[in-house]
């Protein structure tokens, strides 16, 4: 009885997911492959052989996969700094690392155009010390998407990670050590494998974030395209709504592949769980 109504507090949550998400996802891949004549998959076909679509995936699956592994690279050591200090002072660590998914993404890709532009803080910071003759052209390239998007969801995999990390027992790094471990095998042989599910959680959180993005991309980028950008062109300014549910379709289908994959990847490196 009491597992009834366990499952009846799942009913609300599950209808309206089932009302708002679900049904318009089918809908909207239904949409993909139905047409006057019938069945047809001749939008994904077309998509595949066109290489500026194929241009525009790559360069989307390029920039996600680098903000990833940029804020992996960043985002563990601070979190692991961030994990060993007291609770006073973690606290207003992680109140600092929050504080920027408050600001709006606007106001930060503004704050990057600044830095970078090619008469930013940035270029005339390393013409001044005789650094470059020239100013960098950075802004409006895939670098420029990369910085801002590092930005916007390095807070989340520290955040993560520090969560993950806090639960480690200190017992059980200096049993490690007095079995004759050093500390950068300890790290490499304990700490990591047991940070492995926030590692997946947080890069699956940047991953999907980054893939999916519109506002960095669209102000840093410019006229550079990436699959977002790419949606809303067709389906605001073109109007072409069945090349837009066709490049969402393909969004869906890539991020489902990429969180498989991730998940495949650390059940290897962590078996147990």
């Amino acid at each position: 009885m009491k597992k009834y109504y366990l499952y009846l507090l799942l009913l609300p949550g599950v209808l309206f997911l089932t009302i708002f998400m679900i049904i318009p996802i089918f809908l909207t891949i239904g949409s993909t492959v139905n047409n006057e004549s019938g069945f047809t998959i001749q939008g994904y076909i077309d998509f595949f052989q066109d290489r500026y679509f194929i241009g525009i995936l790559l360069t989307t699956l390029r920039v996600s996969m680098i903000t990833t592994i940029i804020c992996i690279l960043l985002g563990f050591p601070a979190a692991y700094y961030i994990s060993k200090l007291g609770s006073r002072k973690k606290a207003i660590m992680l109140l600092l690392t929050i504080f920027p998914l408050l600001t709006s993404p606007v106001v930060r890709s503004f704050s990057w155009m600044v830095i970078i532009g090619r008469n930013g803080v940035l270029n005339n910071l390393l013409m001044s010390v005789g650094l470059i003759e020239e100013p960098l052209d950075i802004l409006y390239t895939p670098t420029a998407i990369i910085i801002g998007l590092v930005h916007l969801f390095l807070p989340l995999i520290i955040v993560t990670l520090v969560g993950v990390m806090e639960n480690i027992e200190s017992d059980l790094l200096k049993a490690a050590e007095s079995l004759g471990a050093s500390r950068l095998a300890v790290f490499s042989k304990v700490v990591i494998p047991l940070c492995v599910p926030g590692l997946v959680i947080g890069s699956i959180l940047v991953f999907v974030g980054s893939f999916t993005a519109y506002t960095t991309p669209a102000l840093l980028g410019g006229k550079q395209r990436v699959i977002s950008t790419f949606l809303y062109q067709n389906a605001i300014t073109l109007n072409d709504w069945n090349l837009a549910s066709i490049v969402a379709t393909i969004m869906i289908v890539v991020t489902i592949l990429i969180i498989t994959i991730m998940n495949g990847m650390a059940k290897k490196l962590n078996p147990k769980g």
